[in-house]
């Protein structure tokens, strides 16, 4: 079955938000993870950062390409790996790439929304030990959904990773404008409430939070670890 035949089941993404990441990545998806090396910083070391366990779980929200999942599978062999994407067109490219890295016993991809989707239903799994989010809650109108489903599907001692871009605090403001007016060519917009949500949830739920902020601002980097 092609990714673009895969179910979506429960949570099925909204047409009006699949269609249009459709559009947007229906060619850019030829060239996405050449030209995005350049400005989607951090990603490399949030899969660093993972730690997955021996033959631990790893779900991917918004896997786009399946690049990211592709390098943290080869980092961590004994792992099982999982990736949901609204994106028809997005999910096509991602099980090529596994597919070619020889990957697809252990890599397992759906379209879904990462902002209302069954663990179990689109898997046969209800809970992961780390759960990671790239550059994509950026691109998702109720991105903080995102993180309550993100936590919800942890297992106890189980973490949540988010990169993202940041506010460009200690950044020049020509900068920051030139990059927003770049960003919303593609429907991104950095989340200036990011840290205060994740925040927010931590002391809810218990857990501890770490918060980066990397080159001066552009990128934000956090991790939610969930209590024992």
């Amino acid at each position: 079955m092609s990714a673009t035949e895969l179910p979506a089941r429960h949570g099925e993404p909204p047409a009006g938000h699949s269609e249009l990441m459709d559009g947007v990545y229906r060619w850019q998806r030829h060239i996405y993870n050449l030209t995005r090396k350049y400005y989607l910083l951090g990603r490399d070391r949030l899969i660093s950062g993972l730690e997955v366990p021996a033959r631990g779980t790893v779900l991917e929200l918004g896997c786009g390409t399946g690049r990211n999942i592709v390098l943290a599978a080869r980092r961590y062999p004994d792992a099982r790996f999982f990736g949901l994407d609204i994106s028809a067109e997005m999910l096509e490219t991602a099980t090529a790439a596994i597919a070619r890295e020889g990957l697809s016993g252990r890599v397992t991809l759906a379209r879904s929304d990462a902002t209302d989707f069954d663990a179990k239903a689109l898997f046969s799994v209800e809970r992961f030990d780390r759960i990671f989010v790239s550059y994509s809650l950026s691109m998702i109108p109720s991105w903080e959904k995102t993180i309550f489903a993100a936590l919800a599907a942890l297992s106890p001692g189980g973490s949540l990773h988010v990169v993202d871009f940041g506010q460009q605090e200690a950044l020049p403001r020509w900068f920051r404008t030139l990059l927003r007016g770049w960003l919303r060519k593609f429907h991104v917009e950095p989340r200036e409430a990011l840290r205060d949500v994740l925040q927010f949830e931590s002391a809810r739920t218990g857990a501890t939070l770490q918060f980066r902020t990397l080159y001066r601002g552009y990128t934000w980097l956090a991790v939610i670890k969930i209590a024992v």
